[in-house]
């Protein structure tokens, strides 16, 4: 009876994500919304209401708690780790053309939409504040190694540590992470009325992101056949998510940090990385692949995960 109820609360946390990305497919799927609204809304999600999600919710904690120097380095740590894991297995299982693709998909997750979604609902405020600090070292990892792998197997493509840096210092999110961290610090308290009407914008985040993961993901287009999409997705959704989420357990993490970790690492593929691939002129109908599989898959392997761990007693 324990197992179910503990079954139960995890579906609870689970379910109300993942069935907003089914609904998206859905819409899209009736044509009630479209290329040009999922641009839109992608857009204005990255642009303004996620950064406001991040800044109140950072605002509002506890820094001594959400800011944690070792859960940022670790995560720092497993992210560089699972990255030459991936690389490695690439190297060794995937054709040279397709590696970068490939390494990319494997450990890229969307964190900054699916996972946060997650954290929100397993961990409330905490799991937004945290979730958006670690946000910002997610950012600029994920970043400055996809480049690198997607560069070491594109012919002719370059892109200067100067344009990387230039790239990440205007990202919308870092710049709320960094702006909302001294706000914190300091105590500083915003007009009722404002945080009110930042609530009120931000509460649009969540729900109108997951469902334009939802519309972007084409059934017709993955092919199921795939043995390098299909790799890249099991490695990405079971492989790295177990081996980060056990080193950390054995690294002395517990509770909330723990599952936030999981949560981050165990998120599908995020839709930046076909962007990238299709930028730096890669193989980007396997990066589609990747990211319609893993997003299909982290409705399964999430709430399974989410199980195993409440059920053991360490998160």
């Amino acid at each position: 009876m324990e197992l179910l109820d503990n079954f139960a609360r995890t579906l609870e946390t689970t379910l109300p994500v993942f069935i907003m990305v089914f609904i998206g497919m859905g819409l899209r799927r009736v044509n009630w919304i479209d290329d040009a609204f999922v641009n839109t809304a992608s857009a204005l999600v990255f642009k303004a209401t996620l950064p406001t999600l991040i800044f109140l919710s950072i605002t509002r904690a506890d820094l001594s708690i959400a800011l944690n120097p070792g859960l940022l380095v670790f995560f720092l740590m497993a992210t560089v780790g699972t990255f030459g894991l991936a690389w490695v297995w690439a190297h060794f299982r995937v054709r040279r053309e397709n590696r970068g693709v490939y390494v990319q998909g494997a450990f890229r997750g969307n964190c900054g939409v699916v996972g946060l979604a997650l954290a929100a609902n397993l961990y409330g405020d905490y799991g937004l504040s945290a979730g958006g600090i670690l946000l910002g070292l997610v950012i600029i990892s994920y970043n400055v190694l996809s480049v690198v792998v997607l560069l070491a197997y594109q012919q002719g493509q370059s892109a200067s540590p100067g344009k990387i840096f230039h790239s990440i210092l205007r990202n919308p999110l870092i710049i709320s992470v960094v702006i909302s961290i001294p706000v914190a610090a300091l105590n500083l308290e915003l007009p009722a009325w404002v945080m009110t009407s930042g609530d009120y914008f931000a509460s649009l985040t969540l729900p109108l992101a997951l469902m334009c993961i939802g519309a972007t993901v084409s059934l017709s287009s993955i092919r199921i056949d795939s043995r390098t999409a299909m790799g890249a997705s099991l490695m990405k959704m079971v492989t790295l998510p177990a081996l980060a989420t056990t080193a950390a357990w054995l690294w002395g993490f517990r509770g909330a940090e723990l599952g936030l970790m999981f949560l981050f690492f165990a998120s599908p593929t995020a839709a930046a990385s076909f962007v990238m691939v299709k930028a730096l002129g890669g193989n980007d109908r396997l990066a589609a692949n990747i990211i319609g599989l893993t997003t299909l898959f982290a409705s399964v392997t999430v709430t399974v995960g989410v199980f195993v761990l409440r059920s053991s007693g360490i998160i």
